[in-house]
């Protein structure tokens, strides 16, 4: 994408994605009444066409400068991001954040135990964080967010770990809802910011790598959030592992905001490198 459109290109591909998010699990529980078959039938005729639309594809050649040493291996991604503190602050801040305040994957023992709603009202309760970042994403596409970027990340850091820490002590279904909702807001402006900040900061001949380490981050933390909240909800009960989770949240804003002052001071996304 061309850089003066890229920050609506990336809220404009988040909304597509939440919305896939929200209308999938729907669309496939009215397919499942035509039978599994019929599911599993239809997800593997997707994917045949998402490979064909892949293969459509013209790949678009960066020019690559022959001296850029820290492209020139395969941990050339690691070291770029190790050694740049602002996409190191990007990149990692996410890790902990959602390790630490991963409480969505124990939505259906909140809603049996907790909550004590039925399976419509848990299924209410896993779209809200997608409706959250969707109006979200929507909003950042029409008016991006182009001053105080730094602040504004960090901000959004912060409101997903306060929303865990509502969602963990509410007993009412309507303040986890709006809990969930606000979750998935501050998740998405803080995933709208970086996902910027390190494309634009990262030149284009080792772009590739330091994508490949800024999705391991985050796949990482998806996967180890979600054995984290049953490890700490089988130590510590389901309502204390959602409040420590969203306080730990809260504090490594507090130790990044220490350790990377210039992504905290950061007020206007840089050129790209």
């Amino acid at each position: 994408m061309p850089p003066e459109v890229f920050p609506k290109a990336v809220a404009f591909n988040s909304v597509l994605l939440q919305i896939s998010i929200i209308a999938g699990p729907s669309i496939g529980g009215l397919l499942y009444l035509l039978g599994p078959h019929v599911v599993y039938s239809v997800g593997f005729g997707l994917v045949i066409l998402v490979v064909g639309l892949i293969a459509t594809l013209k790949p678009v050649r960066a020019a690559i400068s022959s001296d850029d040493s820290a492209g020139a291996d395969l941990l050339g991604g690691l070291r770029f991001v190790v050694n740049r503190p602002v996409v190191l602050g990007a990149s990692s801040i996410d890790l902990f954040a959602v390790l630490f305040g991963g409480a969505t994957a124990l939505l259906p023992a909140f809603a049996s135990d907790i909550l004590q709603i039925g399976p419509a009202g848990l299924g209410t309760l896993r779209t809200a964080p997608g409706v959250g970042a969707a109006l979200t994403a929507l909003a950042v596409g029409i008016a991006p967010i182009e001053r105080n970027v730094g602040r504004w990340m960090f901000g959004g850091v912060a409101l997903f770990g306060a929303s865990t820490i509502v969602f963990g002590l509410s007993k009412s279904f309507w303040v986890s809802l709006v809990a969930l909702v606000l979750l998935g807001a501050g998740d998405m402006v803080s995933v709208f910011i970086r996902g910027i900040l390190v494309q634009l900061e990262t030149p284009d001949a080792i772009r590739g790598r330091v994508s490949a380490v800024s999705s391991m981050f985050i796949g990482a933390s998806n996967e180890l959030g979600e054995f984290e909240s049953g490890v700490t909800a089988r130590w510590f009960g389901l309502a204390r592992a959602a409040v420590l989770g969203g306080i730990a949240t809260l504090a490594v804003v507090g130790v990044y905001l220490r350790l990377f002052p210039q992504l905290r001071k950061m007020d206007r996304f840089n050129e790209p490198a």
